[in-house]
């Protein structure tokens, strides 16, 4: 395993930003360990699968989590509006940081996060594939 640590600027998409991290570092497989930040734009899909809200408004990043490779992206992520309460959904492009977000991954060695169609969600789900280890 091995970490990543790396700090997004004003006017950055966050999750553009993390998937252009992930491919020029040619990570098969990753973990969200820590993000902490803010935006001045988000973009989420609800629970719906369906409906994307975007929200002009600033907001601080109090969770992101989910998991990361070349391939594939699922992040969820809530965000704190200023009167404390809380929104949050699956993070989409569009989402833009307002002064910085500091991003922490963990690298997975031994597996490679894919993507492939289940028939049964509709979507194209997590596909893990393990890899064999150098002696």
């Amino acid at each position: 395993m091995r970490t990543h640590c790396f700090r997004l600027h004003r006017g950055d998409d966050l999750r553009g930003a993390m998937e252009d991290y992930v491919r020029a570092h040619h990570i098969r497989a990753a973990v969200v360990l820590s993000a902490v930040g803010c935006v001045s734009r988000a973009r989420l899909r609800d629970a719906s699968g369906v409906n994307i809200r975007t929200l002009e408004e600033h907001l601080e990043i109090v969770s992101l989590m989910g998991t990361l490779s070349e391939e594939r992206t699922h992040l969820h992520i809530s965000l704190s509006r200023e009167d404390l309460s809380t929104v949050g959904g699956h993070l989409k492009e569009g989402c833009i940081v307002n002064t910085t977000a500091e991003i922490v991954l963990l690298e997975l060695t031994g597996v490679a996060f894919g993507a492939g169609y289940d028939p049964e969600t509709g979507y194209e789900e997590l596909v893990i594939s393990h890899l064999e280890e150098p002696i």
